[in-house]
């Protein structure tokens, strides 16, 4: 037999077996892997996670609501005659004080009344004196019998009726002198003034009166509104004790402008609406601040932030620590074992970065703030570092980076 014919006989030999064969091997390579994964779970190291402590404190709340201004007192600037207006004196939308002229108009028919009015009273005053004297020399005349009583009756109604006649002069000669002055149309505060109505050679009358608005800046109102799922919101609070309005009852009030500055001056709560806007569903709210500068104009949009209450023996903690599951908001507190839990919670107000927790975690805990995707119930935890109730997620970074460079 051939060297070829014995190899081809060995190889048929060998074909069966080699099935087998593989078999083996895929098994003892899955044995292998699976043991080298098991060792390499029991040798991984837990999680690292930063932790804070749970302290109560009485803790400043402020409410911020989106406001509108509106003027202390917006006066409408009417004619109170009728005539041409001659001129338009001010600058339109310019700042204007009491007494300043804002319009004038046409005084000639005026002037002509006063000076007749003033002619008038001359008249009377003329007739009166006549009469005076014819009193006087009619009195000893009745006393001696030369002239009749009826004589001195005449005489005594005549004087009394030029005295009357003179102060009806007097009076339409005033009433003159006041429409003469009304030709002069002067702004009766100091505020900002508005577009003028009427142009310069129109007619006024009853019909068109009006010519423009001065407005008051100084104080200005703010005003807000309070719904009243808020307004009850409020009350429940106060009266549960989870809230503290200020002692003497005065919100301190700042007003932040649209680019997010905050306007200098501060103001004060002044009118509440006593009852329920149905078209709104709201409360109106008013305050009152000082706007010396003219900074604030009249149905500008600003935010309000009422600031004085407290809320006693509060629990705060980062944003970033409260998690969401199927069941609701849950917390990972560490326990003494230095084995973390998910703890469910109740979650109340924003303040800042952080969340009031009104149920569901107690002084003295420790929960996780960071590190908290890698965790799952009772897994053992390795403390990386330790912050302060109300730290900020920068103070955390620099604790650890401190602890990194020890």
């Amino acid at each position: 037999m051939s060297n070829s014919e014995k190899k081809r006989m060995y190889s048929d030999r060998l074909k069966p077996l080699l099935p087998a064969c593989c078999v083996i091997a895929l098994f003892l390579a899955l044995t292998l892997a699976a043991g080298c994964k098991k060792e390499q779970q029991a040798i991984a190291p837990p999680p690292e996670v930063t932790v804070m402590d749970i302290v109560q404190k009485d803790v400043p709340v402020s409410f911020e609501y989106v406001a509108q201004t509106q003027s202390s007192r917006q006066v409408n600037i009417q004619a109170r005659v009728s005539g041409f207006l001659d001129k338009r004196v001010y600058t339109e939308g310019s700042i204007v004080k009491a007494g300043q002229v804002l319009f004038l108009m046409d005084k000639k028919p005026y002037q002509a009344q006063v000076s007749g009015s003033a002619a008038a009273l001359a008249k009377q005053k003329a007739t009166m004196e006549t009469s005076r004297l014819n009193l006087e020399r009619t009195k000893p005349l009745t006393a001696l019998n030369a002239l009749s009583k009826k004589d001195l009756d005449d005489a005594t109604g005549a004087f009394q009726s030029a005295a009357a006649a003179v102060d009806q002069a007097k009076a339409q000669l005033e009433t003159a002198q006041l429409n003469l002055s009304y030709c002069t149309i002067t702004s009766p505060v100091d505020g900002i003034t508005s577009a003028a109505l009427q142009q310069d050679g129109t007619y006024i009358s009853m019909m068109n009166s009006q010519l423009t608005t001065v407005a008051v800046l100084s104080p200005m109102w703010v005003n807000f509104s309070l719904s009243e799922n808020e307004m009850n919101a409020y009350r429940n609070q106060i009266a549960k004790g989870m809230l503290l309005s200020p002692k003497d009852g005065n919100y301190h009030v700042e007003i932040i402008l649209v680019d997010g500055s905050l306007f200098p001056y501060t103001g004060k709560i002044t009118f509440a609406a006593p009852s329920y806007d149905s078209k709104t569903g709201t409360f109106l709210i008013r305050v009152s601040v000082d706007n010396p500068d003219g900074m604030l104009k009249p149905n500008q949009y600003v935010r309000v932030r009422l600031q004085g209450a407290i809320s006693p023996k509060a629990i705060l903690v980062p944003q970033r620590a409260v998690q969401q599951g199927s069941k609701g908001h849950f917390i990972w507190v560490l326990g003494k074992d230095k084995k973390v839990d998910p703890r469910p919670v109740v979650v109340g107000d924003w303040h800042g970065n952080d969340w009031f927790i009104s149920q569901g975690l107690r002084a003295g805990e420790k929960i996780v703030v960071d590190g908290v995707l890698s965790l799952r119930p009772e897994a053992l935890v390795v403390v990386k570092s330790t912050v302060a109730a109300g730290a900020s997620q920068h103070d955390a970074a620099k604790a650890d980076i401190a602890k990194d460079k020890k």
